[in-house]
């Protein structure tokens, strides 16, 4: 009986084939699933042979309680996981082979959302990890990566701007490392570059207490094998992680070919609950369209308004840009921008905007509610009989009245 399932992945163009196994990497085989059969690439096409390694750890304390229940990368911004749009960027780059690295406590909810990543038409393997560092995680995945160059993405990160022309900037140039960067205006929270005039990273501070650069470190990486090197020869940092930015100091020092791109669009860290809502508002003013798949009865549909099949408005107005998720009730409510209502949630005589409402939400007689995350199965309900408040809240919850 086999440990885990065996993922075989034959691919034959011109003289190449490649054949490995194991869906997960670093759980102990057998000796008879750990054959790992030579490869030959074929150059002509190196997008067969680049992998791409998806960070989807980490305990997101800092959206905590939604995390208890949920990894930080599931949390939805118009109705869709954040991971689901990295890995749409992942997948407009042909790239199949994606290792995603998970977290012990939420791993299975990763597992269960992508699943073998045909959706994406992804080869997808699963590699758990204790969120030690960054670098620690290249070093887990190191028997994924082989040999491979591969480009790392941070599965809550999003950003306006696809990963092509990084992926070909890094191959034109034969780089070791290609970092992409970003202008912030308070760059003492970040991990910042320093670049000579012709775009090489120079030095990397993390988080700098005297400003040397406004160019922040943004959670997008594209390394040839030369990172392995460069991670055997750091150290634990003082919060004892192997961090990514001692890893690419240590590929300068070590005279590798380390380059920067800076970013010209937007950045988005969903590490807060005011970033998820950031990152709703973005989405759904660049990707949301008019589109109505519901019954509408006695209402008002304004503007950019997404609603989903099976959903119902009921005496209501919906002002967009925001989108009604499937099965999704509106009675008697005004629904106003920058909102997306999860799926199969209902949202009665209140009145709701800049907010993200998950899946099975009730909302009710709420005269006002705004800049809201609202998990999965939450109930919020006003009173008509009092001014006084009563909460039912978790551990680690934040309220504002």
């Amino acid at each position: 009986m086999y440990l885990c399932c065996i993922h075989v992945l034959l691919e034959f163009d011109f003289h190449i084939t490649e054949y490995y196994s194991l869906r997960k990497f670093n759980t102990p085989q057998k000796k008879e699933q750990q054959v790992l059969k030579p490869r030959i690439h074929n150059y002509l096409d190196w997008r067969k042979y680049m992998k791409a390694l998806v960070l989807s750890g980490g305990k997101g304390t800092r959206l905590r309680p939604l995390t208890f229940t949920c990894a930080k990368q599931l949390i939805p911004v118009a109705n869709k996981p954040i991971l689901g749009y990295v890995l749409d960027q992942v997948a407009q780059t042909k790239i199949k082979k994606v290792g995603i690295i998970t977290a012990p406590e939420t791993g299975q909810n990763v597992e269960d959302y992508v699943a073998d990543g045909s959706h994406w038409k992804l080869n997808v393997c699963y590699i758990p990890q204790e969120p030690l560092g960054l670098a620690h995680a290249v070093k887990t995945a190191k028997r994924f990566l082989g040999s491979d160059p591969f480009v790392m993405c941070l599965g809550d990160n999003l950003t306006g701007q696809g990963l092509e022309a990084f992926v070909k900037k890094f191959k034109k140039e034969k780089l070791d490392a290609l970092i992409i960067l970003k202008e912030v205006e308070n760059p003492s929270a970040f991990g910042i570059a320093q670049l000579d005039k012709e775009g090489k990273i120079v030095k990397l501070v993390e988080k700098p207490k005297t400003p040397i650069g406004n160019l922040a470190i943004i959670g997008t990486y594209l390394f040839s094998n030369k990172i392995h090197q460069a991670i055997e020869h750091i150290k634990p940092s003082l919060r004892g992680e192997l961090e990514i930015t001692d890893a690419i100091q240590q590929m300068i020092d070590m005279g590798f070919s380390v380059k920067a791109e800076i970013l010209n669009s937007w950045w988005l860290d969903t590490g807060k609950k005011d970033d998820i809502l950031s990152a709703n508002a973005k989405i759904l003013d660049e990707y949301i369209h008019y589109e109505n798949k519901g019954a509408v009865k006695d209402s008002q549909i304004e503007g950019r308004v997404k609603i989903e099949p099976e959903a119902e408005i009921t005496n209501s107005t919906i002002r967009g840009p925001c989108i009604i998720g499937n099965n999704a009730k509106i009675e008697g409510s005004f629904i106003g921008p920058y909102t997306s209502v999860g799926n199969c949630s209902k949202i009665i005589n209140s009145n709701v905007q800049h907010c993200v409402i998950q899946e099975n939400v009730t909302v009710k007689d709420i005269e006002h509610l705004e800049d809201s995350l609202i998990g999965k199965n939450a109930k919020v309900s006003g009173s008509k009989r009092n001014r006084a408040i009563r909460l039912h809240i978790g551990d680690f919850s934040e309220v504002e009245v």
